[in-house]
């Protein structure tokens, strides 16, 4: 036994010389024969180096092997081991990684997610996209001034025809979809620079141009399928409105009145829905109708437009957000007026019952409630309070509604 601890230790300084001739890092302490003992090691003529050595380590993330920097253990007197390998590969990776969540999570707050891109398949989503269909209110707001008239022609007693209803109610849905493809051809050059427009199918490349004229002319000729149903006069009356549609995009060019020429076009229905039950029109209960749709347009579109009021000044198109400025309440309101009063003579005029002016009553708080707690620096309240006018719409058809049958 003597013998072996003698040889042991005979052969520790051997190592102990070589390691400390050849500068390695690699040295043992007596006391690791005895661990209960802790001499003080002898002080190294110099500090130990550190050797590295690049070792080949497989890493399951990735098909190649990466080399990185290992350092071999360090052995010091209290017997302690000491690794690093160098991990820059994964780390890249983790960076990586992060940045794209990062990137996907910005996107998604600027694309989100509808029933379209769950539902539909992934070549017909741009068009689905292109007509909005995912966004109803733009058909409401189309559609509610067709049932306003198609109910006021009911005969009194006496619900209204509820085909033609159903007829105005795709008409409007292509309407609608048509008059969006051909504001986004012709604005494609605008949507780009403005934050809320610029990831619309034509200004992001989704669709071509010619794609887009493609989709314009299958609308078109399913309108004109609807179109055909109606008798001569409304077929003349509703063609017309075409005229009103294509030119429309280009008033923000010049005017700041594109909301007023919005409210020509929109409300059309007003004329088209008494037409096509009567075969002509009532001047005295149209013409206030029309106009009440008119000057409620310029109230809800003003709302939407103080959205895009700073991309707006940049691009340099106007807008009656712009042109009212700081005094846009006041002058929506004096619209809210107007409108209200003109539904108020229209349903004089046609002899309506008492239940109409109640919902009128009704609708005419609904809109002083969008007019006086609008923020109209607030982008997503303005668009709150522009969707909450498919309210206003359905209160007063159903003022129509009741008081028709009443009457």
């Amino acid at each position: 036994m003597a013998w072996y601890l003698a040889g042991g230790a005979l052969r520790m300084r051997r190592l102990q010389k070589s390691s400390l001739s050849s500068s390695s890092s690699f040295y043992l302490a007596r006391s690791i024969f005895n661990p209960l003992s802790s001499p003080s090691p002898p002080p190294p003529p110099s500090p130990p180096t550190t050797t590295f050595y690049q070792i080949p380590i497989p890493n399951p993330n990735y098909s190649n092997t990466f080399t990185p920097t290992s350092e071999i253990f360090k052995c010091g007197c209290d017997f302690r081991f000491f690794a690093h390998i160098s991990t820059s590969s994964v780390e890249e990776k983790n960076n990586d990684d992060g940045d794209r969540s990062k990137a996907a999570a910005a996107a998604g707050a600027v694309v989100s997610t509808s029933w379209i891109d769950l539902y539909l398949p992934k070549h017909v989503q741009p068009y689905a996209h292109l007509a909005r269909l995912d966004k109803p209110i733009g058909t409401w707001l189309l559609a509610w001034p067709c049932m306003w008239s198609i109910s006021l022609a009911a005969i009194p007693g006496h619900l209204p025809d509820f085909k033609m209803m159903l007829l105005f109610g795709c008409g409007s849905l292509l309407l609608r979809g048509a008059g969006c493809t051909i504001n986004d051809l012709i604005d494609r050059d605008i949507d780009t620079k403005v934050e809320r427009t610029k990831l619309r199918p034509v200004a992001s490349g989704l669709l071509s141009p010619f794609q887009g004229l493609c989709f314009l002319g299958f609308q078109l000729l399913l309108g004109l399928g609807i179109l055909l149903q109606l008798n001569d006069y409304s077929r003349i009356l509703g063609a017309s409105s075409l005229l009103l549609v294509f030119s429309y995009p280009l008033m923000k060019r010049f005017t700041f009145w594109p909301q007023a020429y919005l409210g020509l076009t929109f409300n059309w229905g007003a004329l088209l829905g008494w037409a096509a039950v009567k075969g002509s029109l009532d001047p005295a209960i149209v013409l206030p109708l029309y106009i009440s749709g008119v000057f409620w347009t310029l109230v809800y579109d003003t709302i939407y437009a103080h959205q895009d009021k700073e991309d707006d000044l940049k691009v340099g198109v106007k807008s009656t957000a712009l042109r009212f400025g700081d005094s846009t309440k006041e002058w929506i309101n004096g619209f809210g007026i107007a409108s209200i009063s003109s539904l108020a003579l229209c349903g004089y005029n046609a002899g309506i019952g008492w239940p109409y002016y109640a919902f009128l009553t009704a609708a005419s708080g609904q809109l002083a409630w969008q007019i006086r707690t609008v923020d109209l620096s607030s982008r997503a309240d303005c668009n709150r309070k522009f969707v909450s006018n498919k309210w206003f719409g359905a209160i007063i058809f159903s003022g129509i509604l009741f008081g028709r049958i009443s009457s």
